[in-house]
């Protein structure tokens, strides 16, 4: 009989193209995914990958496999939602992952929607960049709160995976208390502040890309930038006075003190940010229920940005 497990493996091996990234993704050691899908290859009696000294794809046999893996693995997980549908009891692990400026901002909200219910395990991890989205499609959590700075429609895998729209995230400009912008008087011109020291985040992720498209109508990219990663590390750094920064608005849930924050154009990109589960996942009770809560604490993050933004509006 076929391993579950192992199917997993020969599923993200599939996605990602390598070994290596097979095992960044599963957490596993190089040599552990690669004896795994070896000894899948015995079971099924025919080779499943082509092997050379630098690399290796999947044979015909492979990715047939493959098909059948997605649909076995899917009705797996679905025959184990509706047993759990069936008891209707939200209990169990859930776990959630989220950049980390969602998981301070979300954190306190979803704590205090499971608090009640006391056999539900809550678990929160930090994951940058499109990690939470690999974690969530490799079954490694449950939910996961993802951004996209782009428009169209998020990715569903065919269907594999399910998007709920949480909020809208726009950016404004990040100035030390002591630059000429934090006057609230000075008219804000983006393309006279590209001879300033911009502190922004590093290339490919996914904040980088915002504040290249805000820029780029003014002219561009920056005659001077800093890189670093994490909006509260950006924040600290302006709030010394070395540099100025576009940040999503969510940042203003941090605790800002030095900063001053002016509006940027309303036809600045704007950030969506969603919680993205497994299709085949959503009928356990604890994963809706998680989903039902973290959409309330939405609401109320937004209020909560919609009170900040109007006080930058005031100000500016």
């Amino acid at each position: 009989m076929l391993d579950m497990h192992r199917l997993l493996v020969l599923r993200e091996f599939a996605r990602h193209g390598t070994i290596a990234a097979t095992a960044h993704t599963l957490g596993y050691t190089a040599s552990a995914v690669s004896q795994q899908l070896s000894t899948l290859e015995r079971e099924v009696g025919t080779p499943l990958l082509d092997r050379s000294a630098r690399s290796a794809e999947l044979t015909d046999a492979g990715r047939l496999l493959v098909e059948h893996a997605e649909k076995i693995l899917s009705v797996v997980e679905a025959a184990e939602a509706a047993l759990a549908a069936s008891a209707g009891d939200v209990s169990g692990q859930v776990t959630v992952t989220a950049f980390p400026t969602a998981a301070v901002a979300f954190a306190p909200k979803l704590a205090a929607g499971v608090r009640p219910y006391r056999r539900l395990q809550l678990v929160l991890r930090q994951a940058a960049g499109a990690e939470g989205l690999r974690r969530v499609s490799a079954g490694d959590a449950d939910v996961a709160i993802v951004e996209r700075w782009s428009g169209g429609v998020p990715d569903t895998q065919g269907g594999r995976l399910q998007h709920y729209h949480l909020l809208r995230d726009p950016m404004v400009l990040a100035v030390p208390k002591r630059h000429p912008m934090a006057d609230p008087a000075q008219p804000v011109e983006l393309a006279d502040l590209l001879a300033d020291v911009w502190i922004v985040a590093p290339n490919g992720e996914p904040s980088r890309e915002g504040v290249e498209r805000l820029l780029a109508p003014a002219g561009g990219a920056p005659a001077a930038a800093w890189e670093f990663e994490g909006q509260g590390t950006i924040l600290s750094l302006v709030a010394r006075g070395m540099g100025i920064a576009a940040v999503p608005s969510l940042v203003l849930t941090l605790g800002t003190a030095g900063v001053r924050f002016r509006r940027v154009p309303d036809d600045a990109p704007v950030r969506e940010i969603y919680a993205v589960a497994r299709t085949a996942s959503l009928r356990r009770p604890s994963v809706a229920f998680t989903l039902h809560v973290l959409t309330g604490a939405a609401q109320k993050v937004q209020q909560e940005l919609g009170s900040l933004l109007g006080a930058v509006r005031d100000a500016s």
